[in-house]
């Protein structure tokens, strides 16, 4: 475990060593680092504290964002790894895309533990970090004990996959988490993914572009039953044009290991019982915020059932002076929510302190499958259940005679669809399921914060070949 003496903070008149500091951040999270960084070069004493020394950096850049993209981009592009998408060769280029992807992760872990480990006014220190009173936190790692007493607490531990009391799920050695099937070096033959929300869709899309045999089941009728059915339809049969078997309407009911696999047992809609083997089983049916251990009871930091530790609009938890921010508050699961938390604290500590989650506008989101389906705002059903006049736009990329991007690229699959409030303009909400959609919905998020029409943007002026000038056709199609 790594101490420091952070100007007069070491206390060594004590038995457990000691460090005083302004801010402790317990997890290294976008939105605890960049604050804690912030902070540091601002002559602040900080202390980061993590409980692994495989996470410096967070889950972005270790286990989430950053390694799932890189493989997926991996996926989608064959001739970086040598070979074709053929399934005779998949295994080999999936154990080529891991290993560069940890090279990947394994640089970036290093910048991040520099950038808060050089500065003179702040350390790192790893180990697990629980609260003894309001102000200060005992930091485990083996028989070594640290305490540390900051004048500000950030909790900022994120999220885990979580794993329902489902029978045979918790105790079968075949079934993975999503971080610990991006870690193995060999690719399952047949792998059944269970949950059709956006972990489950990405990574059911990226084992088949390594020629892997997917299963994806469902509980209800659709994958992504946030997105309009039209939308949940058409990623579906992406999937299944890609060799995916979606299986919707299907409750699991048990996982048991057999001879070298997994049979998992589900019920259909209709009330017959099924199974399917996989080699392995990726459990993808969501994530809880991880507060285990952290002895929040001990100190009144109240959570919610899941676990959430609850926070006020200013990202305050029930003592004043300690926060909660990302993925463990319980809030949108993005990295880019968390470093907006950041600028809430940070205002919270240095500025007038009048920032807010309610001040987030057009906060768009992506689901990586090949093409990404990317949204912001309201889905059509959403906007169509306020009662407001709309006028509503679908354009399918193929179609789009002006928009040469896709064709240049060679992939023309998908649609983007476009509501408007149909007395003012007001861009409501746009969908889109294309190339470089995670690209554009960030031109329509910018415009839907700063109050652009959709007459605006029907007229914009864009570069050309892009996938952004498609935005002139699809405001020009509202009807």
């Amino acid at each position: 475990m790594a101490s420091a003496d952070l100007e007069s903070g070491t206390d060594t008149g004590t038995e457990t060593p000691a460090l005083v500091a302004d801010l402790a951040v317990i997890g290294f999270g976008k939105g605890g680092k960049t604050l804690a960084a912030t902070l540091a070069k601002a002559g602040r004493r900080v202390v980061m504290i993590e409980q692994s020394a495989q996470m410096y950096g967070g889950t972005c850049i270790n286990i989430g964002c950053v390694p799932t993209k890189a493989v997926i981009y991996r996926g989608e592009h064959a001739e970086l790894l040598g070979g074709d998408a053929d399934t005779a060769e998949g295994g080999a280029r999936w154990a080529a895309a891991v290993g560069a992807t940890s090279e990947l992760t394994s640089l970036l872990r290093g910048k991040n533990f520099a950038m808060l480990d050089t500065p003179d006014t702040s350390i790192v220190v790893t180990g697990r970090a629980s609260f003894v009173d309001a102000h200060t936190l005992l930091v485990a790692a083996g028989d070594d004990r640290l305490t540390v007493r900051a004048d500000t607490i950030v909790i900022n531990t994120g999220a885990v996959p979580a794993m329902p009391d489902i029978p045979g799920l918790r105790v079968s050695s075949r079934v993975v988490t999503s971080t610990e099937l991006l870690a193995l070096p060999a690719r399952p033959d047949r792998l059944v993914v269970l949950g059709g929300g956006y972990v489950g869709v990405e990574f059911a899309s990226m084992q088949a572009s390594f020629g892997a045999d997917v299963t994806l089941l469902q509980r209800g009728n659709r994958i992504l039953p946030a997105e309009d059915p039209d939308i949940c339809d058409r990623v579906a049969a992406l999937l299944t044009a890609s060799g995916v078997r979606v299986v919707t309407g299907a409750t699991v009911s048990g996982v048991r290991d057999i001879e070298g696999a997994a049979l998992v047992s589900f019920t259909r809609t209709e009330g017959t019982v099924d199974t399917v083997e996989g080699d392995l089983v990726l459990a993808a049916l969501g994530r809880r915020p991880l507060t285990d251990g952290l002895g929040l009871d001990a100190v009144g930091i109240r959570t919610d059932a899941r676990g959430a530790v609850l926070v006020d609009e200013h990202l305050r938890t029930s003592l004043p002076h300690v926060f909660a921010v990302g993925d463990v508050n319980g809030g949108p699961q993005f990295t880019y929510v968390s470093l907006d938390d950041y600028r809430i604290v940070l205002d919270q500590l240095t500025g007038d302190g009048t920032r807010s989650t309610a001040d987030r506008a057009a906060v768009p989101h992506v689901v990586f499958t090949t093409p990404p389906l990317a949204r912001v705002g309201f889905t059509e059903r959403e906007a169509r259940a306020t009662g407001r006049p709309l006028r509503t736009a679908e354009r399918e990329v193929e179609a789009m005679a002006t928009v040469p991007r896709a064709r240049i690229v060679g992939d023309t699959r998908g649609v983007m669809k476009a509501v408007t409030d149909a007395s003012t303009g007001e861009i409501l909400g746009v969908t889109l399921l294309a190339h470089d959609a995670h690209e554009m919905i960030n031109t329509v998020a910018v415009a839907m914060r700063l109050g652009a029409t959709a007459e605006q943007l029907r007229d914009g002026i864009y570069t050309h070949p892009s996938m952004t000038e498609a935005l002139n056709d699809v405001f020009g199609a509202l009807a």
